[in-house]
């Protein structure tokens, strides 16, 4: 396999990072099917509720998907638990920066917060203050948030859910990690 020859970042020609970045544009075709892959680990991962993390992903998906929603809205529905593995306890913050440069800044916010909106649910519980979320009472997408949670996050540990299959979300998924990236946008 053709590598570079430098060894810091610094040594680069124009020619190998010219060879690097048509490696990077082929591999990041590739994110579709990456995404999916993830979403399937899903299926096997953190117990204990009544459905697989797999299962919760896509009943919110296919509430956001039944309730007309855009198809970046239903993708990052599909995607807001994807850090579950990796990042337990900021698995928000993962997925919303996997989602960034192809969704709303509103959508992106949603999502990197959710973690905290979702806390209004449980708070009471678990010893974790339940008006956490409070903190964000002024930003304009609050209400967007709390929205997100309320019908498709606390809601979808229903095992008798009649959810659509990760494959009927496939296309919609290409769609939005395809599109071309804006970097920058989210701030």
């Amino acid at each position: 396999m053709k590598t570079v020859a430098f060894t810091r970042m610094r040594d680069g020609t124009a020619e190998e990072y010219a060879f690097l970045e048509e490696i990077e544009v082929a591999y990041a075709k590739q994110l579709p099917q990456r995404i999916e892959e993830q979403l399937q680990k899903l299926e096997e991962s953190l117990g204990g509720y009544r459905v697989s993390r797999l299962e919760h992903s896509l009943q919110s998906a296919t509430r956001a998907y039944h309730d007309g929603r855009s198809t970046e809205y239903v993708v990052a529905a599909l995607v807001h638990d994807i850090g579950d593995e990796l990042a337990p306890h900021s698995h928000s913050e993962m997925a919303a920066a996997i989602l960034r440069p192809y969704v709303s800044e509103r959508l992106y916010w949603i999502i990197k917060t959710h973690g905290i909106f979702q806390m209004y649910y449980y708070g009471e519980q678990t010893g974790v203050d339940k008006h956490a979320r409070e903190r964000y009472r002024d930003n304009h997408w609050y209400a967007d948030a709390v929205e997100f949670c309320e019908k498709y996050d606390e809601n979808c540990f229903d095992p008798d859910y009649t959810s659509k299959p990760l494959s009927f979300f496939r296309p919609m998924i290409n769609e939005v990690f395809t599109r071309e990236p804006r970097f920058g946008e989210a701030g």
